[in-house]
């Protein structure tokens, strides 16, 4: 009787743990779907760095038609879009200013939004250098204006 108990419980031990050829299937198969689905997310990324950019250029422009409505003109390029936070006090002083944004974000790439009056690509131009933060560039490195 002892024999019988004690034949299952050895092969129960062998059944219970991994071999390491079992192990290194499993690791090169998750090392192999980590290199196929990796890629795609850092694309991901970087498309919505893009979006959010887009919908801050497309913010902060309602908020200068706001200005222009109120003021009958656009901050000059020296007040730039701060004057959308608090009221210029060189140039051309606003009549009728009201704070038109809480604060200003910047691009996420962490820096500030470009505003130029009157603007290269339209009557004024809010935009961001993209992720190299230079003129120029192709997809991610592209500027996003609100011309586009």
């Amino acid at each position: 009787m002892t024999r019988t108990l004690q034949a299952p419980r050895r092969g129960l031990r062998r059944a219970a743990g991994f071999t390491l050829i079992e192990l290194m299937v499993v690791l090169v198969i998750i090392g192999v779907l980590a290199a196929l689905i990796v890629p795609n997310v850092l694309d991901r990324a970087d498309d919505a760095r893009v979006t959010a950019a887009r919908t801050d250029v497309n913010r902060l422009m309602q908020a200068l038609k706001l200005y222009k409505l109120d003021n009958q003109r656009y901050p000059t390029t020296d007040q730039g879009l701060q004057a959308l936070v608090s009221k210029p006090t060189t140039g051309a002083i606003p009549p009728n200013w009201k704070p038109y944004v809480d604060k200003l974000p910047n691009d996420p790439w962490g820096r500030p939004y470009q505003y130029a009056n009157p603007g290269v690509k339209g009557e004024i131009d809010v935009y961001s250098f993209g992720a190299d933060g230079t003129i120029g560039g192709e997809g991610k490195d592209a500027e996003i204006g609100s011309w586009q």
